[in-house]
Parts: C-alpha cells; structure tokens; sequence
C-alpha cells in the first residue's frame, strides 16, 4: 500500500529529473553551437564572398574604431565577442559616413547586408541582446529609386561617386563604364600582333563576346578549349554549375591565332591566359594570370580605347545588354549568363525595350 502510494510521486521526481537533464543537455548544445555559429557559416560561402565579407568587416572596424571600440575586421569575422557593444546606433552611423565618403551605394548596401548578418550570428551566440539584435535588424538600406535620389544630391554637393576606392582596392561603381560597340570590336580584334596581344585579343573575347566573371576567367584552362568543335567548357563558382559556351566567330578566331603562336600550352590542366613577363616585355610566363591581374589588365586596355575605368563587370554589363538588344529570351540569358534568378536578365531585356512600342495613334 505504502510503495504504491509512493509511485506516483517517485515518478514525478523521475520526470522531473529527465527534464532537467533535457534541459542541461538542450542548453549545452545551444552553447558549442554558438562557439561555432561563426565557423559554420563561413564554412558554406564561397571563397569570393569570404573575401567581400572580411573587406565590408574590415572596413566596419575601421569605423568602429573611430568611436573608441578597439577591434579588427578579422576579429568581426570570426570572434562573437568582437560585436559585445555594437549598436543599431553604431550601424545606422555607419551607413551615413559611407554615404559621406562617397561609396557606391551597391557597396554600402552590400556592406550593411554584411553586417547585419555577422551580427544575427553574434546575438545567436549571445553576444548582442535580442532587442539590439532586432533594431540593427531594422537598419535599412537604399532601394533604387533611393539610390538615385541619394547620388544626384551628392553630386550637386560636389562628390564624385562614380568610382572609389578602399584601402588601395577597388569598390564597385555606381555607374558602369559604356562601351560603344565599335570599342568592343576593337578590344577583340585590334591588339598587337605579340604573344601578349593575342592574349588580350583571347581575354577580351572572353569578356565581351561570353559575359563571363572575371573569376570566371581566371580559372580557365586549356582543356576548357575545343576548337574542332568550336566550344567552351567553364565552371562558374558563384552558381556552382559547369557551362559550354559556343565560341563566337572573334573568339574562336582569338583563340586559333593564340594556339597557332605558340602561346596556348598544350597541356589541359594549365591555365589558359597566361601572366606578362614584366621585366621582358609582351612575353608570357608559365604562371596564370589572376583575378586581380585581369582586373588591371582590363583598365589598361580600356584607357588605350579611351574607356576611363573600364571593368570586367562593364564587359559582363556590354554582353548582357546587346544580347538583349538582340531580343535574346530572358531565360536564355539567364542561363547563358550564370544568373540564379530571372531578376538581373530581365532588367538587361526590359531596358532594352522601346517604350511605345505596339502602341498606335491610328496614324499608321
């Protein structure tokens, strides 16, 4: 009688007690998956956006630092802590002395998205409180009618937005550079008749004539090349999806001169453009030529057709916009382009239009 009218409170304690180690055992999971909030985001982005992250951080710190809070955009990158004191205050600011240096406005929304997500993961671990972490949440950017808004008073104030730079880097532009179709056809098929000229011929085909990423570019092959079936095999990181371009007539006749030089290596596994010999002049060296090297290859080859500024993207922006022009199907740009969604193609297409078109006066 006794041990059954102990039953139900033994169980209530053993309830009790399985709940608490629920409880232990709930909260200490919540505590690693804090410590490694950071580690475990990182680890699913690319190694493009890792480097734009530690860049939008990096200058973040710079500005933070102005305000007394002493720490380093790797330390934002990486460390919770690191955000203890940050407030929606602080990021609002941010965005205002941005604007007040003269970013791009693309640069200070992307730098604000950066931001404001580092330091969702900081108030995951528990260095922000839940009410800062909703206010900075609330801190918004420029739509594009703000945008343009933004820049024409900044314009008439006297600051020049259309291109910047941090910290010895290139930011992007608020404007891209245009290119008249009559420069491009001279990109491709004027340069000089050296090893390093039919490499800038093969380069700006690339560019211009395919619309691929600068990355795109770099990371190129000889084994991408199939001129006996006119072809392109690339990998695009940013949609992680391999494509196969047909080559266009200049960019197959680029690559045949590039090949039939001797400039081309035959192995499959080499990269395709192949870096300047500074100290002998156009010759080419074994190495490939990088990212950044392509950047600044492109602006100089820019300057001498008389584009100030001239980017990869612009040659990306010079593709898309004649193939719309063309009446290309946006689905195909899309595909051809890389993009994950429909939204930047249709942009390309929808400006492209003539506005009055299929419109009548009863004139006709």
């Amino acid at each position: 009688m006794t041990t059954n009218a102990l039953t139900p409170m033994n169980d209530g304690l053993t309830a009790l007690q399985q709940a608490k180690g629920l409880y232990e055992a709930g909260a200490a999971a919540n505590a690693a998956a804090a410590r490694h909030a950071f580690t475990d985001y990182r680890q699913r982005k690319s190694a493009n956006t890792l480097r734009a992250h530690d860049t939008d951080l990096a200058l973040f710190a710079d500005f933070l630092r102005a305000f007394g809070h002493a720490v380093e955009g790797a330390a934002l990158a990486a460390d919770p802590g690191a955000w203890h004191g940050v407030t929606w205050g602080l990021v609002e600011g941010f965005v205002r002395w941005q604007l007040q240096q003269g970013y791009a406005i693309a640069s200070v929304n992307r730098r604000l998205s950066t931001v404001k997500k580092y330091a969702a993961l900081a108030a995951k671990a528990g260095a922000l409180d839940t009410t800062e972490r909703a206010l900075i949440r609330d801190v918004a950017g420029y739509s594009h009618k703000e945008a343009k808004k933004v820049d024409e008073k900044r314009q008439d104030a006297g600051q020049d937005t259309r291109r910047l730079r941090e910290a010895g880097r290139p930011v992007k532009k608020a404007e891209h550079v245009s290119i008249p179709p009559a420069a491009a056809k001279r990109l491709k098929r004027e340069q000089p008749d050296t090893p390093q000229g039919r490499r800038d011929a093969v380069l700006m085909c690339l560019l211009l004539d395919h619309g691929l990423r600068c990355g795109e570019v770099a990371g190129l092959t000889v084994g991408a090349v199939n001129l006996a079936e006119g072809t392109l095999t690339f990998y695009r990181p940013k949609v992680d999806k391999v494509q196969q371009h047909r080559l266009t007539k200049d960019t197959r006749a680029a690559l045949l001169a590039y090949e039939r030089a001797g400039d081309m290596p035959m192995t499959a596994d080499t990269p395709l453009l192949r870096a300047s010999r500074k100290s002998a002049g156009d010759e080419l060296t074994h190495a490939g030529m990088s990212a950044r090297a392509i950047t600044k290859r492109v602006r100089a080859l820019g300057q001498r057709a008389g584009l100030e500024g001239l980017s990869a993207h612009d040659c990306r922006h010079y593709w898309a916009t004649t193939a719309a022009k063309h009446k290309t199907d946006p689905f195909r740009l899309q595909e051809a382009g890389g993009w994950n969604s429909l939204a930047m193609p249709r942009r390309y297409v929808e400006a492209a239009r003539i506005a009055n078109e299929g419109v009548s006066l009863g004139d006709d």
